[in-house]
């Protein structure tokens, strides 16, 4: 790598931005130049790293639309000035904003590249030095032509570089937290980074970035599980406002035949709600009508999420429902891949 390359290091909060106070011994938040005290290995990169720190650093758990948009918003306004972004984040949600985060850049030609740690970056043992200067060396690399061997949105994590809205957060407690269950992974690191282009976007001629930071989150989540009350479902698909629901159901998309069942949501896309399925299951796709318990979905107006996660399933259509008003084109884009987020 060159010392032109040069990378923009986004702070913005989780356990990665912790530090043990040596009078208390209690975690409590870094500021931005404690933390990168903690990382004097940055100035041995042949990379020009330049921070920003959001402030106030928040937890990951604090994350809502309004936090994607400046993420966004800072890439944005920096775009032309660096080769690529790494954005500290927390580890909760992580799955969440880089799912958000690449529905709202389009013509992305860069890395964003989303990592933390599971253990603070004062502790002793911690993770997050080599996540770190991992996602940056990844947000760095280039092709002989000087092209970007990662223009997308990914998460890194312990050794693995995955596709950011295919990522689900799978362990509270392992330094190997994160999955990417219906997509290979990006890259693997070790001795040296070992690169997947056949898995990763490609971009034949750079076009001008297009960041988009409209949210509508008007929607719920609904669960299935066997004894599951029409009243709950009913108060779900009435809440006021509503205009879209992820509906998590068994295995290949399966959910009870109930007659009350396909009545509620029948009433429900009648009155217009968008109802997408998703499995339960980490692994595998969606088929609408391979088992008849799918066949009342379907005639209910539900549409397929085929292989999305959930964290992608949930943005893409917070983003869709806040950029458009017509129901038929959050349908008609729901049911394609966007930015790689399923197959169909």
């Amino acid at each position: 790598m060159d010392k032109k390359i040069s990378v923009l290091l986004i702070l913005t909060g989780g356990t990665i931005s912790m530090g043990e106070n040596p009078a208390t011994g209690s975690l409590a938040p870094l500021g931005k130049e404690q933390m990168l005290s903690y990382l004097p290995e940055l100035d041995q990169l042949p990379v020009r790293i330049s921070t920003v720190s959001f402030d106030p650093m928040i937890d990951s758990s604090d994350v809502a639309p309004d936090f994607w948009a400046q993420i966004v918003e800072t890439i944005r306004s920096e775009y032309d000035h660096y080769d690529g972004f790494v954005v500290l984040h927390g580890t909760d949600t992580m799955a969440y904003s880089a799912s958000a985060v690449s529905f709202m850049l389009r013509d992305l030609s860069k890395p964003v590249i989303f990592t933390g740690s599971q253990l603070p970056l004062g502790m002793l043992r911690s993770d997050a030095k080599e996540n770190v200067m991992n996602a940056i060396e990844i947000a760095a690399a280039q092709d002989s032509e000087g092209r970007a061997l990662v223009p997308e949105v990914a998460i890194f994590f312990e050794t693995s570089l995955m596709r950011g809205n295919r990522t689900t957060k799978k362990s509270t407690d392992n330094f190997n937290a994160f999955r990417s269950y219906n997509y290979p992974v990006l890259a693997k690191s070790g001795v040296h980074i070992k690169y997947f282009p056949e898995y990763t976007h490609k971009v034949d001629k750079p076009l001008p970035l297009q960041a988009n930071t409209q949210f509508d989150n008007n929607i719920a989540v609904l669960t299935i599980f066997p004894g599951l009350r029409e009243e709950v479902v009913q108060a779900t698909l009435e809440v006021p406002g509503l205009r879209a629901v992820v509906l998590k159901t068994y295995g290949s998309g399966n959910a009870p035949q109930a007659d009350w069942f396909y009545r509620q949501l029948k009433a429900a896309t009648d009155r217009g709600i968008v109802i997408v399925n998703i499995s339960q299951c980490h692994t595998g796709s969606v088929e609408m009508g391979r088992y008849e318990t799918s066949l009342n979905l379907q005639k209910a107006g539900v549409l397929s999420g085929h292989d999305m996660t959930l964290e992608a399933a949930v943005t893409k259509l917070m983003h869709l429902l806040g950029n458009y008003s017509d129901r038929e084109e959050v349908v008609r884009q729901l049911q394609q891949p966007l930015c790689g987020e399923m197959n169909q």
